[in-house]
């Protein structure tokens, strides 16, 4: 069976600049600036087993209005792989955001931060760190959730019981340190079903699973255990920048009931942006509506962004008047 082609506004765009930039244990980051130099400053994140390509079809659409930074996760895509598991931390995380961030937004400047998975997660453990706190002017959290990974996992299905059993399964996937092998029909077929909702097109549910492929084994699994004993409630209460929370409504890997708790606990929540039909992988499922609520809370939170022309609602979307976005006072 041929693997479905990539289309073109999936394809990582070629950045302006690269830049290797250390952080506090002097891992070496690879980061990519992308967009308008001199504009307001969007700074993305990535989630477990992706890499800066995950986010080309949202870097495509916003980079003709913003100065677009992404970076590889330490271990993922360009950056270095840590030498040994202790460099591998919710600590590690957040030193990497902060390195990131001041190297990339100037002292007394602010961006927009917007993180997936594992990435929103970096924002909350790093939301206190003065070099994160001072730059960061508001924050998208996309399929995140702030702790107790395992016991919501949705991935086993519920017919499975007991629910330790469940638990069990789900940790012996989460941890295994087996390669993912070439894609093809049975590998894309069950990382499909774990990642993406239904009815997603064949060519972005490709587009995922090559990202998700490209991760080293030893990564993958070395993330998975500080995934597994997560807890950066803390940091997503300290969290103090506007905070728009999105999710998919068929997210098995940080379903929506991590998304409401997270709502409840921000200090200055700007809504919850849930979406039909979409899984875990919502930045490629719906690039469209992310780079739109990055937008808007640019918009709304950085100085100098004029509201951009509304867009036609793709079929499906969920816009502001729809009853699944939550405004939250």
């Amino acid at each position: 069976m041929s693997r479905p082609p990539i289309p073109a506004d999936f394809l990582h765009p070629v950045p302006a600049e690269e830049l290797d930039v250390r952080s506090a244990d002097g891992t070496r980051l690879h980061v990519e600036v992308h967009g308008q130099p001199g504009a307001p400053t969007v700074v993305l994140a990535h989630g477990w087993t992706c890499s800066t390509r995950f986010w080309a079809p949202v870097i495509h659409r916003l980079a003709d209005r913003y100065r677009v930074v992404a970076y590889d996760q330490r271990g993922h895509g360009l950056s270095e792989i840590p030498p040994s598991r202790v460099r591998y931390s919710t600590r590690a995380l957040a030193e990497d955001l902060a390195a990131v961030l001041t190297r990339v937004v100037p002292q007394g400047e602010r961006a927009v931060l917007a993180g997936h998975s594992m990435g929103g997660m970096t924002v909350m453990a790093g939301a206190a760190r003065p070099e994160v706190a001072e730059r960061t002017a508001a924050a998208v959290l996309v399929s995140t959730g702030p702790s107790d990974l395992v016991e919501e996992l949705r991935v086993v299905p519920g017919a499975v019981r007991p629910p330790g059993v469940r638990r069990f399964l789900h940790r012996r996937i989460l941890r295994s340190r087996l390669p993912l092998g070439p894609v093809g029909p049975v590998t894309r077929a069950a990382l499909g079903y774990a990642i993406t909702g239904r009815g997603v097109p064949a060519a972005q549910v490709e587009a995922a699973v090559r990202i998700v492929h490209a991760c080293p084994a030893g990564v993958r699994a070395n993330w998975a255990q500080v995934l597994d004993r997560l807890d950066v409630r803390a940091g997503l209460a300290r969290l103090a920048a506007p905070t728009s929370v999105v999710v998919g409504a068929e997210d098995r890997l940080t379903p929506p009931v991590h998304a409401h708790r997270m709502v409840a606990a921000l200090a200055d929540p700007q809504g919850l942006l849930l979406l039909p039909g979409v899984g875990h992988m919502a930045p490629i499922e719906r690039p469209a509506e992310i780079a739109a609520e990055i937008d808007r809370m640019a918009t709304a939170y950085l100085p100098g962004v004029r509201a951009a022309a509304p867009a036609t609602a793709t079929a499906g979307a969920t816009t502001d008047t729809d009853p699944e976005r939550t405004a939250v006072a």
